[in-house]
């Protein structure tokens, strides 16, 4: 029984991740302009529309919107673009450069933007199907057809928001950290070489990819939040998840660094162990604390509930307190060791530098703030932007207060 619904579970998985669900919308949206089109075109098989409706259907309504009308530029001026060269000299391997160099160099001028390559696309694509320059308007006519369709649809069926997706990105990115310190502390007790010292720092090199992707996703969840008519408070999400990053990678940034340090400090004790038993441990609780506080703080940017929300920052407020008791203990002890061996001294106060920035990243309060900082920011960033729609809302708002009074 487990067998079988182990692949069912795995199907309803994939079903919702955003690539899956893009190709279902772009393939029910070129269906359904290519349907209107051989209504309203007399072309026996109007191709363009749902050419159109593809390029034009998005993953998220922000983005449908903000790209449409570039792609419709695009489009249409690849078709008549190709219609021009079909009705002159036709298809041939000179006159295919030649339509490339015109779109590319016309796409310019009609604010393709990032599309540019598109305009050239389209040219060729409606060049190889038709060749008749009376079937112009109907190109044209089928290139806004899909163009509608693909808007309508992205309006109509509101595309879904991908925050659990960039959420679970980020608790992925906030594990490995965690891992990255488990293994950092690992090391510590006992004599390591320089080569196994080093595979932690390219371990912790390859977190810049991690991040990169973590980005991307968030990007995407960003452009779902916008616009958006099932999201209230879109704004705050998208702050909370921008700033939550930031600090991660900064974190990241500075594990790098621990890592470097550990690998110099393994150069310098070759063939003993980094550190005496007594700190090693107190080392590794540190360690501890900084991982449980990773995972701490991932849960509480990515919780929706405001009950995980409260108990994710209790315990990012309990790790990050016993981080600092630990790291106090390791200050003194390394003082007394530097007093003895004063060799690596710049090595032991880059440990306890490292770990004092990343529990300040980390910091409730700090974090509150910088919350606080960046909405006052977005929301004087919309004023400068649209004063007219500030205005507005200002109206409605005394509007609502009047009728509240009454």
């Amino acid at each position: 029984m487990r067998e079988a619904t182990d692949p069912l579970l795995s199907l309803v998985k994939r079903g919702k991740e955003p690539a899956v669900v893009q190709t279902v919308r772009s393939t029910a949206a070129a269906v359904i302009s290519y349907v209107v089109a051989l209504r309203l075109s007399s072309e026996p098989v109007p191709l363009t529309a749902p050419l159109t409706a593809l390029l034009v259907v998005q993953v998220t309504l922000y983005a449908t919107i903000r790209t449409g009308i570039s792609r419709v530029n695009a489009v249409v001026a690849g078709v008549l673009i190709a219609i021009g060269f079909s009705a002159l000299v036709g298809l041939t391997w000179w006159s295919l450069g030649l339509i490339i160099l015109a779109a590319l160099t016309i796409g310019r001028f009609v604010k393709a933007g990032d599309f540019l390559v598109e305009v050239a696309i389209s040219a060729m694509l409606v060049l190889g199907v038709t060749q008749a320059a009376g079937a112009a308007w109907d190109r044209v006519l089928e290139t806004l057809i899909g163009a509608i369709v693909g808007l309508l649809f992205n309006t109509l069926f509101v595309p879904p928001v991908w925050v659990s997706s960039a959420s679970e990105s980020l608790l992925d990115l906030s594990t490995r950290m965690c891992r990255l310190t488990g293994r950092m502390h690992d090391q510590l007790p006992e004599p390591v070489s320089v080569e196994e010292a080093a595979t932690k720092l390219y371990e912790a090199r390859r977190l810049d990819n991690d991040i990169a992707d973590v980005d991307a996703a968030l990007r995407q969840a960003e452009d779902s939040l916008r616009l958006n008519p099932r999201v209230k408070e879109g704004l705050l999400s998208r702050v909370v998840l921008r700033t939550g990053l930031d600090t991660l990678e900064i974190c990241s940034v500075v594990l790098r660094v621990s890592s470097r340090t550990l690998t110099d400090l393994a150069k310098a004790r070759a063939g003993e162990p980094l550190f005496p038993a007594h700190i090693a441990s107190a080392l590794q609780e540190m360690y501890t604390h900084i991982g449980g506080a990773f995972q701490a703080f991932a849960v509480l940017i990515t919780s929706q509930v405001s009950a995980n929300a409260e108990d994710a920052e209790s315990r990012l407020t309990e790790e990050l307190a016993a981080g600092r008791k630990s790291r106090d203990q390791v200050a003194a002890m390394l003082l007394d060791l530097v007093r003895d061996n004063p060799d690596q001294w710049q090595l032991h106060g880059a440990l306890l530098a490292e770990a004092d920035r990343i529990l300040d990243e980390m910091d409730v309060e700090k974090r509150s703030a910088r919350l606080v900082e960046e909405l006052d920011l977005r929301s004087r960033e919309m004023q400068d932007k649209y004063p007219r729609l500030t205005a507005l809302k200002r109206w409605l708002r005394g509007v609502s207060r009047r009728r509240r009074r009454r």
